[in-house]
């Protein structure tokens, strides 16, 4: 088979601008459709499937099956190959269709005598509608020339089946249409906040109307033209927000700018217009590739790429003639962006004041658009499913940023109870606020340590809003992994000055790079682990690569000269460990004392217990260490065999576990026999209740997240720390399951704020 010839997909979208402007019915021209395609590819087969109420796909057309089986074969999303299809959202090209375990045979259809098959949904406003499929008798591998023209050519199907609703719309509604009904829906909290205003499509829902071009001189002329536009205005935003943020924003935007720029990206447009699309369908085409390319990418950075391309992609609609944008600078009333992904660069579009949350239906806390939203402020709940399908223009929502929930179109009953919450949240804050600077005490007066967690310098520039003592935990590697490349020493030693400089004098705690498992670096090519989490990661990719190590332990050298310098090392799982780590420092100190800017005043080294191991050698690590702290989050997923993101088992244990409090126990026992002083720094820290038994079991120092410190604080100055203590220590040989209960029950009956 000697498939498409170079000018092959161009002729083909010529006959069909014929068919699409002809008479006769949907069905008949849509029947005339897969008459061509199979014609035009040189295949004996050639069907198209539409997607009927209740996910199931009905064959509606087709060249070489028999004909009665059209409107009699169907498969249920994810059944059969057809299904599969449409269940992934992208192309499937198979040389032996028949030995894929999703084959699926319907005897009515004739298929058996073919083996080859290439299939691809048929795509409109990011919903798949449908599945075009082709086959051949003989194997063959079908060309990437071939995969394109038939995702081509589902966007003509996708064009007529919409424009004729050969499928009314109303099937897909189990009211009959009625988009008015509220949802409710959870998400993942990625920014906190609570917040209310009126849907705006952050991704413009263009239809593109006309997909053939009639000219397609006239269309390059009016994509470069677009193009060219988007350019300068990516240009011109950057400028006028150039001094909003820090530098790991410009960064990232830089990084935006970039993309934008790229000529990989604007081939592939031109290249969709050179086969005879218009600059709308274009566009759609290139969007849709990379969309089913993000569902396949489970690496973050590369996921935030493709997301900048998609926003890339929305923002170039705007640039064509005959589109109007919504001014997004200046909103008229309060507004709840939606959208599926953003960069952080089109958060920056919208008027400030106005802004009330986002949501998306991807995300995670670690993405640019979330790290760029609690800076300004603004709550983010992601990860909620088909919520851009279910939204409407103007449809009034309420963003729950502290449960990671969204109320779309809620009744009154609901809205009057979020308005309470909100009431209450604002009492909250304003009750945080006030304890902001009163001193660390607790009821009985013991003297506490609280400290919040940073890993950039918008959070360092929020430090002195927080009333914390100082910062517990900076994670360094949220520096590396904004980065396209891996940053020099200079750039290294400038931010973390920058850090000190801002914190003017309060502690600050660096942890070295804790990369590896789910913290991908995009300039560090590593191995797919079966078990990441417990695999390459943290101090072991530093002592396999000690350069790597080396140069960000004289960064932090260098930058703390003449001051104060606090480090400590992630995923110590031996003793050797440490004093191998310490090693490189300490030969890093040497060498800076030597040079015109000297060491720093006094460093103090310490190290993470997330591993069980390094707790049975605690005797001999204390006397390496200047302090510990406890990272609970990893101990317990190591402690309980617990893999925390997966959602079947991630809360079968309890952090309030009695063999958990007297593994906790014995490590700050220990600490004070050793005199050294010890810190919990994980998720632990910051939830009031667990705070409280922390206490119980003898800590005084933690870090947590900002906008968990005040509530902490308040808990922290009601407790008699003395009556708490022998309680809790007493449950830490009870065989409960958890004695999370009994501690909230203390908490009420001792007026302890939890």
């Amino acid at each position: 088979m000697s498939g498409l010839g170079v000018s092959a997909p161009r002729l083909l979208l010529r006959k069909l601008h014929q068919v699409m402007a002809g008479h006769g019915d949907a069905e008949q021209r849509l029947n005339e459709i897969v008459r061509l395609i199979a014609g035009n590819m040189i295949a004996e087969v050639c069907s198209c499937y539409l997607m009927r109420a209740g996910e199931v796909l009905e064959l509606f057309a087709t060249e070489g099956l028999k004909k009665e089986a059209i409107h009699k074969t169907k498969l249920r999303l994810g059944e059969g190959l057809v299904g599969d299809i449409a269940a992934q959202g992208r192309p499937l090209n198979l040389s032996d269709a028949q030995s894929h375990p999703q084959f699926a045979y319907r005897p009515e259809t004739g298929e058996e005598e073919y083996h080859s098959l290439l299939g691809t949904p048929v795509l409109r406003g990011g919903r798949v509608i449908g599945v075009l499929v082709v086959q051949n008798r003989t194997q063959r591998s079908y060309t990437d020339e071939e995969v394109e023209a038939l995702q081509t050519v589902a966007m003509v199907v996708a064009e007529l089946v919409s424009s004729e609703q050969m499928v009314a719309a109303t099937e897909f509604s189990e009211t009959g249409g009625n988009a008015t009904l509220p949802h409710h829906i959870d998400g993942t909290v990625l920014a906190e906040g609570l917040a209310s205003g009126y849907a705006m499509l952050h991704e413009p829902r263009i239809e593109v109307f006309k997909t053939l071009a009639e000219d397609r001189s006239v269309e390059l002329a009016r994509m470069n033209a677009a193009i060219d536009g988007l350019q300068v205005s990516v240009d011109v935003l950057l400028t006028a927000t150039n001094t909003l943020f820090t530098d790991e924003s410009r960064e990232i935007f830089e990084a935006y700018k970039m993309f934008a720029h790229d000529k990989g990206w604007i081939k592939k447009l031109l290249d969709a217009v050179r086969t005879g699309l218009t600059a709308e369908a274009a566009i759609k085409r290139v969007q849709d590739d990379t969309r089913s390319r993000m569902k396949e990418v489970t690496d973050p950075y590369l996921r935030e790429r493709l997301s900048e391309l998609d926003d890339l992609a929305n923002r170039l609609y705007l640039h064509l003639d005959g589109h109007r944008e919504f001014d997004r600078r200046n909103l008229e009333r309060e507004t709840v962006v939606v959208a599926r992904n953003m960069g952080a660069a089109e958060l920056l579009d919208y008027d400030r004041r106005q802004l009330k949350a986002v949501i998306l239906s991807e995300g995670t806390r670690s993405s640019h658009v979330a790290i760029v939203a609690r800076a300004l402020g603004v709550p983010v709940v992601g990860q909620c499913s088909g919520i851009v399908d279910l939204v409407e223009q103007g449809d009034f929502i309420l963003v729950d940023g502290e449960h990671g929930q969204i109320f779309l179109r809620p009744g009154e009953d609901v809205q009057q109870a979020f308005s309470g919450n909100v009431k209450q949240r604002a009492v909250r804050q304003a009750k945080y606020a006030a304890l902001r600077d009163k001193p660390n005490i607790s009821k009985d007066g013991i003297k506490l340590s609280l400290n919040m967690n940073a890993g950039l310098l918008i959070d360092v520039d929020h430090f002195h809003e927080t009333g914390a003592d100082g910062i517990g935990l900076f994670r360094t590697e949220l520096q590396f992994m904004v980065r396209s490349q891996m940053p020099k020493v200079d750039e290294q030693t400038a931010l973390y000055s920058k850090i000190l400089d801002n914190l003017n004098g309060a502690p600050v705690v660096f942890r070295t790079l804790d990369v590896g498992g789910d913290k991908a670096l995009p300039y560090m090519k590593t191995k797919p682990e079966e078990n990441p989490a417990m695999g390459w990661r943290a101090i072991r990719i530093g002592l396999d690569r000690p350069a790597l190590l080396r140069s960000q332990l004289r960064a932090l050298v260098r930058a703390a000269a003449g001051r104060d310098l606090s480090l400590m090392f992630p995923m110590i799982a031996e003793v050797s460990e440490f004093i191998e780590a310490k090693a490189i420092l300490n030969k890093e100190i040497e060498r800076a004392a030597e040079k015109a800017g000297g060491a720093p005043r006094t460093v103090k080294v310490g190290t993470m217990l997330e591993v069980p191991s390094i707790i049975w050698q605690l005797e001999h690590l204390l006397k390496e260490v200047d302090f510990v702290s406890v990272g609970s989050n990893d101990l317990m997923q190591f402690f309980f065999a617990v893999d925390r993101g997966n959602p079947k088992i991630n809360d079968r244990y309890d952090t309030l576990s009695p063999s958990l409090l007297k593994l906790l126990r014995k490590i700050v026992v220990d600490c004070e026999a050793a005199k050294v002083p010890v810190s919990v720094c994980g998720d632990m820290a910051g939830r009031p209740l667990e705070a409280m038994a922390l206490l119980g079991l003898g800590y005084r120092n933690f870090s947590m997240s900002a906008e968990t410190l005040g509530r902490v604080k308040e808990m922290a100055l009601s407790v008699d720390i003395e009556k708490l203590q022998d309680f809790v220590c007493g449950f830490c040989d009870s065989r409960d399951h958890s004695v999370r209960e009994q501690l909230r029950s203390f908490a009420q009956d001792h007026g302890i704020v939890v």
